[in-house]
């Protein structure tokens, strides 16, 4: 059996192109780590990432991140982008369930 489904993994750092061709996010899951910030732009490459295809904006501390996205998740047409930040450290992580894949 195939399926379209799988998942993604973005740690601390700068942005980083997770997938070059439409997707859509599914669920997001974040180690809790102060001050993390993940941004998803919907972008083909990491230079064209901006304000005008910024998707998402995700702000949490300690307590990390679980959301389940209803419907057919968030739309990414051209690609998938991401930034993940956090104030103090590099141990921050992301793993997102995508389809389209």
């Amino acid at each position: 059996m195939d399926s379209d489904q799988t998942t993604l993994n973005k740690t601390t750092g700068a942005v980083s192109l997770l997938r070059a061709a439409r997707t859509r996010v599914t669920s997001i899951q974040g180690r809790g780590e102060a001050g993390s910030v993940l941004l998803l732009h919907d972008s083909a490459t990491t230079g064209g990432i901006g304000a005008g295809n910024l998707k998402a904006t995700y702000k949490y501390e300690t307590e990390g991140l679980e959301v389940y996205i209803p419907g057919s998740g968030i739309l990414f047409e051209n690609g998938l982008c991401a930034t993940l930040t956090q104030t103090t450290g590099t141990d921050g992580s992301v793993t997102m369930t995508i389809t389209g894949a």
